[in-house]
């Protein structure tokens, strides 16, 4: 029997490599049998810090910057509750990882980053030989201006897309509109289930390192997450078929790439045609800088038309909580065919982590809960295992939602919670004085179901999930 171990992700396993099936697909990152090699590999030691495996493709670890603080192993154990939470000498990995990155923001000295590939982007776009179509989330355009010395929070979306256009992208859409298509289908979805009272609690699937941790750790509740895809890869997908068509584009012709505050959206598009790179906030600004593009001095710029904007709710994606937020206006408009009076929900807007609550959509009473940073998912399990009754659970792995993801920038002036405060009251802001506040009434949501998708639930906006906690070695 030969010791094999994956290149791409580190799963190890036992077998006659040769004797392999030629369509094997390793069950942790989905890489080929290609990537397959016969190592010797030893039992794991404990460190103080988290050994990355050096083929993870959303973060890295430089050992010869490292200090040994063990920032970001705490972090990982007591913040997202990963690490401790396995035997380390039974995992099938060198490594158990969801990709979240917030051990890169805990890391002091940044031995513990984002793994870039701007330089690889930069140098595509330089050839000109390819339609370079870029999309943003919602959270970055209240976070870019803080690297280039502004106040944090401040709202900086027309010099966001100014600097796209300067680097060379031939369009800019805004992922709001992905955000707004992923509430008409979760909606629909949600209702659904209540009908049926199947599958409940259903939880959400945007936030891929989630997705994950779900797969690895409570694989049997699969069921309950939403099928929809995330926004940057319904996004993705639209613009590779719908939008390519409209203007006579070939789908090979087109480079596709998202700028996030997150680094499990690396992992996410690994194996994925919808979206052809990642790009962190981090990142970009390095990227902007290494161009010495002078980003105070760029006269602002607006997104493309078609795919222009979303609506308010789906720019508060970037906070945890917004997308419960936005899924329930447009439920309750599909339930009671009227729009909802109060749409901001104050007693879920002051979330530390795991907040519950019901809510009341006429003909059904539901009872919810929103959860930020991993950890606070276990306790939601526990509560789930002890007979806790829910209807609907969003969950996001980093606390405080995606503008406090792993790709955001890392902030000296303030503390995190304060950093974080100051976003998320610029997103809020930016729904509050939206003209179109609904996702059902975003006029381009409208006419993609009319022109396109001709009705909720087309299989190109949703997606599966397996089981991966075998890589836990614990069978």
């Amino acid at each position: 029997m030969d010791k094999i171990i994956c290149e791409i992700c580190g799963y190890k396993l036992e077998g006659v490599l040769e004797e392999l099936p030629s369509d094997w697909r390793c069950p942790v990152c989905s890489a080929s049998k290609d990537f397959l090699k016969k190592k010797i590999y030893k039992e794991r030691e404990e460190t103080v810090f988290l050994d990355i495996d050096q083929n993870n493709v959303s973060i890295e670890r430089n050992p010869h910057k490292c200090v040994k603080c063990g920032n970001c192993k705490s972090v990982c154990q007591y913040k997202q509750g990963v690490y401790g939470h396995y035997d380390i000498n039974k995992i099938k990995c060198k490594t158990i990882c969801v990709d979240c990155g917030q051990c890169s923001i805990a890391c002091p000295t940044g031995a513990i980053d984002v793994k870039n590939q701007y330089k690889e982007l930069s140098e595509l776009i330089k050839k000109k030989n390819k339609v370079m179509i870029c999309q943003t989330a919602p959270s970055v355009r209240v976070s870019l201006a803080e690297m280039f010395g502004e106040k944090e929070g401040t709202i900086c979306t027309g010099k966001l897309v100014a600097c796209l256009r300067k680097l060379g992208f031939n369009y800019v859409f805004d992922t709001t509109f992905g955000a707004d298509l992923t509430v008409m289908e979760e909606a629909h979805e949600l209702i659904e289930r209540l009908k049926s009272k199947a599958k409940l609690p259903m939880f959400t699937s945007c936030c891929p390192s989630w997705v994950k941790f779900l797969e690895i750790f409570y694989p049997k509740h699969i069921p309950n997450l939403s099928t929809c895809k995330s926004p940057i890869l319904m996004q993705g997908s639209i613009i590779k078929s719908y939008w390519a068509n409209l203007f006579g584009i070939k789908k090979e012709d087109i480079v596709s790439v998202a700028i996030t505050p997150c680094t499990a959206k690396k992992s996410e598009i690994f194996n994925n045609d919808d979206v052809d790179y990642v790009i962190t906030v981090r990142e970009l600004a390095k990227w902007i800088l290494e161009e010495n593009i002078d980003y105070k001095s760029l006269a602002e710029s607006e997104f493309d038309s078609l795919m222009t904007t979303g609506s308010g709710a789906g720019i508060i994606f970037g906070v945890s909580g917004g997308v419960m937020e936005s899924v329930i206006r447009t439920a309750y408009f599909l339930v009671n065919n009227e729009n909802l009076k109060n749409i901001e929900f104050e007693n879920i807007r002051e979330n530390d982590g795991l907040l519950e609550c019901n809510v009341d959509l006429k003909k059904y009473s539901i009872k919810i809960a929103i959860v930020s940073g991993l950890i606070n998912a276990r306790k939601i399990f526990d509560k789930i295992e002890k007979g806790g009754k829910y209807d609907f659970i969003e969950v996001m792995s980093c606390l405080g939602g995606c503008m406090a993801g792993g790709g955001q920038p890392k902030n000296l002036r303030h503390t995190y919670e304060e950093v974080r405060n100051m976003r998320k009251k610029s997103l809020y802001d930016l729904d509050r004085g939206s003209n179109v506040r609904f996702c059902h009434e975003n006029s381009d949501i409208v006419n993609i179901y009319k022109n396109y998708l001709n009705k909720v639930g087309s299989k190109q906006l949703h997606t599966t999930y397996k089981d991966q906690s075998e890589i836990l070695g614990q069978n």
